[in-house]
């Protein structure tokens, strides 16, 4: 049975911790997660962290409607649908021969944009859900906390096909991600946050 993530309330303290498989440095991934959120502020989606470099990999969700994801000192900005406080499926995706980055919002995709080509994205870091991490696994900024819910949260150590997103993003699709399966990998929660059942395959 699939879980949701809960944040009720903006903290310092609280977030979910996910112990991801082991990896190489990576040269391509894709991300992808349902979220809603009713915070009109500046937050963090999905947080990587690895030594000497906080920003490892960052999904950063803007009240200007943006989505940046940052590679390390590098940001990519894409500008969203504004759909209020609804559980969106968002999917970005890298790949580091071409550079090659792309937003899918509900398995509609973003134009291509090109950034970091040759780079790759370290491993040995962190996974965290609810915060931005400005060092490995802490030093958290309440105003940069995630307030909502999160769920289906999967990584792929590769690029997916438009196709495959398409057919994740309508749910009931049973492809977890071989880094971060949201079927089976564990996670750890600290603070103020609530585990919840959905029983709906398309949440």
């Amino acid at each position: 049975m699939q879980k949701s993530v809960i944040f009720p309330t903006k903290t310092a303290t609280s977030f979910v911790k996910l112990n991801a498989a082991d990896f190489s440095d990576l040269t391509a991934f894709t991300v992808c997660l349902r979220a809603a959120s009713e915070e009109n502020r500046n937050y963090t989606l999905f947080s990587y962290a690895a030594s000497g470099s906080h920003n490892e990999l960052l999904i950063w969700q803007k009240t200007n409607a943006q989505l940046d994801l940052y590679l390390g000192s590098v940001i990519t900005g894409f500008s969203l649908p504004k759909m209020g406080a609804w559980l969106r499926h968002i999917c970005v995706s890298w790949e580091s021969q071409n550079g090659e980055i792309t937003v899918w919002i509900n398995g509609r995709r973003s134009l291509t944009k090109v950034s970091s080509k040759g780079g790759v994205v370290k491993n040995g870091g962190q996974f965290i859900l609810g915060q931005e991490q400005d060092s490995v696994g802490g030093e958290f900024d309440i105003e940069q906390s995630f307030v909502g819910e999160i769920t289906d949260v999967n990584m792929w150590d590769r690029a997916l096909k438009p196709y495959e997103v398409e057919l994740i993003s309508q749910g009931c699709y049973d492809i977890g991600g071989n880094l971060i399966d949201w079927g089976s990998t564990t996670f750890t929660s600290k603070g103020n946050v609530k585990i919840k059942d959905n029983n709906d395959c398309t949440l």
